[in-house]
């Protein structure tokens, strides 16, 4: 059917619209412009699937002003660059949410989730999108947060209506074309699209709101499984070359038989020595301190649950002492001054027999040694919202980064 047939998609008002979109956020012009239109007679408005394909009701777009077809297109594409899809199926995999009610719930949360701040600054709200207030709910919260705090019932029968497809809620619909119908993205053309939209954000920070900005960062920056992340780090300084060797003579080398005679010593691999300095420095909370003790336990996880293997030195501008780990509650963490680690590393070196890993456990805003420990060296960074402090004392301060040298974990 033609553009100009009756009843046909009116392609040239769709596009505007999404032009005007693009003009009002241009840094989601990437992504609006990535999006695949299809027409067809079974969505109720716009829909997306997880393919980026937008497919379009004629007559939704016939009723529809330009402007307000405009948020509708930001709203769409807002689902996809938010993986709503994603989230969806694993939401619904935890909690045990199945059914089409769920479904729509899980819909009508992901559009609170848009809506607070999608509007306005050059486009238009369009008529029935649901905001937080409508519920009577905070705004600023995520999908999932919303779930949680409402449920379908009478006040919600006007948004019976409400399908943002596939791409909203992660279930398939009938009209959806699949993962091999045409004009799909792969799973890397996606990404590379969520990429260049955050680029567009974090280019002009002050451009976007924060809830965009958010996301823009984690796009660039995802969370770490940051526990396994740093037991991994552990384990893989403690398997280092020279980590844990030692020669032993009671097992003799193979190759003592071709020396008659003589008895040569094997080389065998012993459990590592695992120091760990942990920041007491008076920017570091209580939380974190807690959450210190908590690594200390996964750490002497990590090398086979030898806690005799593990020694902690707490460390703020000095060193204090060593304390070997019998169980995680009863190590007394003393400190609450300024910051030097390079106390701590000093202590943890001096320490007999050697560490053959040391990890520091730290906020950041420290010194750190100018040479390279004889040592593997694993940190792990407590996040922070600044990552430049200035002194009162010396406004132009900025911590040093961890060297590079060292394996950087973020914890938390």
């Amino acid at each position: 059917m033609t553009a100009g047939a009756p009843g046909a998609l009116d392609l040239g008002k769709l596009f505007a619209a999404r032009l005007h979109a693009a003009r009002a956020r241009p840094y989601l012009a990437t992504a609006l412009f990535a999006l695949h239109t299809v027409e067809s007679r079974q969505v109720p408005t716009m829909a997306v699937d997880r393919h980026w394909r937008c497919y379009v009701s004629p007559a939704f777009v016939d009723r529809t002003p330009v402007e307000d077809l405009a948020g509708v297109w930001v709203h769409e594409v807002t689902h996809l660059l938010r993986d709503h899809h994603g989230r969806g199926d694993r939401v619904a995999r935890q909690r045990g949410l199945t059914g089409l009610g769920e479904r729509l719930r899980m819909n009508i949360a992901a559009d609170l989730e848009i809506n607070d701040d999608v509007y306005g600054d050059g486009l238009v709200r369009p008529e029935g999108a649901v905001t937080p207030d409508d519920l009577g709910l905070p705004e600023g919260e995520l999908m999932e947060d919303y779930l949680r705090q409402f449920r379908l019932g009478p006040r919600l029968q006007a948004l019976a209506w409400l399908d943002c497809g596939s791409g909203a809620d992660g279930l398939e619909r009938e009209w959806d074309l699949g993962p091999d119908g045409a004009h799909g993205l792969s799973e890397q053309e996606r990404d590379a699209v969520r990429f260049r939209v955050a680029q567009g954000i974090n280019g002009r920070p002050g451009g976007a709101p924060k809830g965009w900005q958010r996301w823009a960062e984690e796009v660039f920056h995802p969370p770490q499984p940051w526990r396994e992340l740093l037991g991994a780090a552990v384990r893989s300084a403690a398997c280092g070359t020279g980590s844990g060797d030692d020669y032993s003579y009671g097992r003799p080398a193979r190759r003592s038989a071709g020396v008659p005679g003589a008895i040569l010593p094997s080389l065998r691999r012993r459990p590592p020595r695992v120091c760990v300095v942990v920041d007491t420095s008076g920017s570091v909370s209580d939380a974190e301190l807690g959450s210190a003790l908590l690594e200390v336990a996964a750490i002497s996880r990590a090398v086979g649950g030898r806690r005799d293997l593990v020694t902690v030195v707490s460390c703020d501008a000095a060193a204090q002492t060593v304390h070997p780990v019998c169980r995680a509650g009863g190590i007394e963490l003393v400190g609450g001054g300024g910051t030097d680690l390079r106390t701590g590393f000093a202590r943890a070196l001096r320490a007999r027999p050697a560490p053959d890993v040391v990890v520091v456990l730290t906020d950041g805003q420290t010194p750190w040694p100018e040479r390279r420990p004889p040592c593997r060296t694993v940190v792990g960074l407590f996040p922070r919202q600044q990552l430049r402090r200035r002194s009162e004392n010396n406004p132009e301060y900025r911590p040093d980064s961890p060297p590079e040298w060292a394996r950087v974990v973020t914890i938390g």
